[in-house]
């Protein structure tokens, strides 16, 4: 089971590290002072807040995935 919920986990680390890449590290360089990145074609605003945010969640879920790795190898 614990093997199980680590896939589950490492997808769902992979996922995260996407949308930080999707969201974030493609447009670091566009961000302006206040934060903000305006995608002209769309119409979107991104906020660099959000990359601490997306890579964070990625960050722990990797590191859970990691526990649960390292507990079913020890049981």
């Amino acid at each position: 089971m614990r093997t199980i919920l680590s896939l589950i986990m490492l997808s769902l680390s992979l996922f995260l590290a996407y949308g930080w890449y999707t969201q974030y590290y493609i447009r670091r360089a566009c961000f302006n002072e206040m934060g903000r990145c305006l995608e002209p074609e769309t119409g979107v605003i991104y906020l660099e807040q959000s990359g601490a945010i997306w890579l964070s969640l990625a960050v722990l879920a990797f590191a859970i995935t990691v526990w649960l790795g390292w507990r079913s190898r020890r049981a």
